[in-house]
């Protein structure tokens, strides 16, 4: 009995030993899960469902000087999904009744709806099926966004993200630039990028084992910001009207390019930079011309042949060298002591001419002579101050050419008699209109410009040009040159041009040959004409330039959309017409 009882001891004695070192274990692990571990236990369970999300900055608009939007963001939609969580599931999916819905059929529903590839979905679904994440479909509007969501699909989610359209299309195209899939590409997206993109933010949302979104869970990480707003001072309807304008010309003229540009002569701003060809940036793959994904009004130099003379001219009568009834003995021909010869583009006897006439003749020869009275390093000056030589200053844009020339002209003796009608030096178009913004502007020069500055999300202006005037003639110099500039309308080499009705023009031709590498000067040529009006108080310049045109290759092919364009500027600004007929100096003596 005595050992029964002992027996019964021992073996509770062993039971309550294991109990208490049972219980002891079970303490044990508590303690370390709920305090040793608990908080990188805390952390990996809060991982596991919480879920990252980038919420995007809204890149600024690019928009003309009437706030028309030429490059606006709008909100896309990325659907998503959790892989490990893609399974049959009982839904309605867009229909009325409930039902067991396969993944197939989600995957079918889904496509149809969104537009996506069935193929694609699968694939990125099974690269991981451990994952929590992978794309579905991208970039879709709101209306199949919509359509998705009707779905009630319970493991797809949504991701918002900003895409880039320009309503404008290629009416701005050459301006506006475009963005790319490694960000800004070309044009005011690229030079502006900084002010223009968007700063990101994050935020984070919690769900549950069934992949729904806990409610009440998101949290902010990091504000947002969007990027600033881009205003130019492009007037989008004129800009229209020019592209039209030099678009049908130059297919008239089969050129291989053509550019056009319109300048309020008061303020230096540019209304219209037109190009042809030109880029939707809507669709870039569409264009198969990389020369057009830019404007060539701003990057392309060229020699501007003889609209240069007009600054000539202003340069001559500035310095008291000469005077719009100045007379000269002008032959065909004129030939120098190194073996060089310059000629006027058509046989003519020798002819007395006022530097009027010079200009309306538009004579090779007669602006040598009288140019000459000037030495090299004072046309080179007078050129640099019209803007020539430098990058226009006011104007930030990608592939503008560098254009150093230095502080003196490094011109050989050919090219120092040549520059004087446009052979020899190179230029802009956007160059070509800044020397006749001056001479309309009573000989004061103001930087041209299309961007008034960029106004950031919390706005403040940033960005805003260096429009500081400067005066490069003299008031008399510059009225006398554009009063002998009217006589190129008249009675010269635009004597064809239809009038404008009601306005005094004063314009400038140039026939400029087309240099070909060491082969020299070729049977190519650019033809341009630049003009303002009304002559007596001008308030717009105009310039048409047409590269390479085989139909006509004389500057009066180029008249045509010249008178077009201008014509267009005055309506649309209620330009008042001239009071009086031209008072014209003579061409002759």
């Amino acid at each position: 009995m005595t050992k029964t009882i002992r027996n019964r001891r021992l073996r509770y004695s062993v039971v309550m030993i294991a109990v208490i070192a049972l219980v002891a274990v079970f303490v044990v692990r508590l303690v370390d899960i709920q305090v040793v571990q608990a908080a990188d236990l805390d952390d990996a369970a809060k991982a596991k469902r919480s879920i990252p999300v980038t919420v995007y900055g809204t890149r600024g608009s690019i928009v003309d000087r009437n706030g028309t939007e030429l490059a606006d963001s709008v909100t896309r939609y990325n659907i998503t999904t959790a892989p490990r969580l893609v399974k049959g599931f009982t839904g309605k999916l867009g229909g009325t009744r409930e039902k067991k819905i396969s993944v197939t059929a989600a995957l079918d529903a889904l496509a149809t709806a969104s537009g996506g590839d069935v193929a694609t979905m699968r694939k990125n679904i099974d690269a991981d099926r451990t994952s929590d994440f992978a794309y579905l479909v991208k970039g879709l509007d709101v209306k199949h966004y919509e359509a998705v969501t009707a779905l009630r699909i319970p493991w797809i989610y949504t991701e918002q993200q900003a895409a880039r359209v320009y309503p404008t299309a290629a009416t701005t195209g050459n301006i506006t630039g475009f963005m790319g899939t490694d960000g800004a590409q070309a044009g005011l997206e690229y030079a502006y990028d900084e002010c223009l993109a968007g700063t990101d933010g994050s935020e984070t949302y919690e769900r549950g084992e069934d992949g729904v979104q806990l409610p009440g869970s998101t949290v902010t990480k990091k504000q947002a910001k969007d990027g600033g707003t881009l205003e130019t001072t492009i007037d989008s309807d004129l800009q229209y009207m020019a592209q039209q304008t030099i678009a049908s010309a130059a297919k008239t003229l089969q050129a291989q390019s053509a550019t056009a540009t319109v300048t309020n002569v008061k303020t230096g701003e540019l209304l219209a930079v037109a190009d042809w060809p030109t880029v939707d940036p809507n669709d870039v793959d569409a264009t198969t011309d990389k020369g057009a994904y830019g404007s060539r009004a701003i990057t392309d130099t060229y020699e501007p042949g003889s609209t240069i003379k007009a600054a000539i001219a202003a340069a001559l009568i500035d310095q008291g060298k000469s005077s719009p009834t100045d007379q000269a003995v002008v032959p065909y021909s004129r030939s120098f002591p190194w073996g060089g010869s310059i000629h006027d583009s058509e046989f003519h006897q020798t002819e007395n001419l006022t530097l009027t006439g010079i200009l309306q003749n538009s004579s090779n020869v007669g602006i040598t002579e009288l140019g000459e009275r000037l030495t090299a390093q004072q046309r080179y000056d007078y050129m640099k101050k019209f803007g020539l030589f430098e990058p226009e200053s006011a104007i930030d844009y990608p592939g503008q050419p560098g254009m150093q020339y230095g502080s003196s002209p490094t011109w050989d003796q050919q090219t120092n008699i040549n520059s004087m009608f446009g052979q020899g030096i190179s230029t802009t178009a956007l160059q070509v209109a800044s020397i006749y913004q001056t001479l309309a502007n009573q000989g004061v020069r103001i930087p041209l410009h299309f961007v008034k500055g960029c106004v950031t999300s919390d706005g403040k202006t940033i960005d805003a040009p260096d429009v500081q005037s400067e005066r490069v003639v003299s008031a008399s110099a510059a009225q006398q040159t554009v009063g002998m500039l009217q006589s190129v309308v008249t009675g010269g080499t635009l004597v064809g041009m239809k009038p404008i009705s009601g306005y005094n023009i004063a314009a400038k031709t140039g026939t400029a040959e087309v240099a070909e590498g060491s082969k020299g000067y070729g049977g190519q040529r650019i033809t341009s004409v630049a003009g303002m009006a009304p002559a007596e108080d001008p308030q717009y310049v105009v310039t048409v330039t047409f590269t390479k045109p085989q139909a006509n290759k004389w500057s009066s092919g180029a008249a045509p959309a010249f008178r077009t364009l201008m014509s267009q500027v005055l309506e649309k600004y209620r330009v008042a017409p001239s009071a009086s007929e031209a008072k014209l100096y003579p061409s002759t003596w």
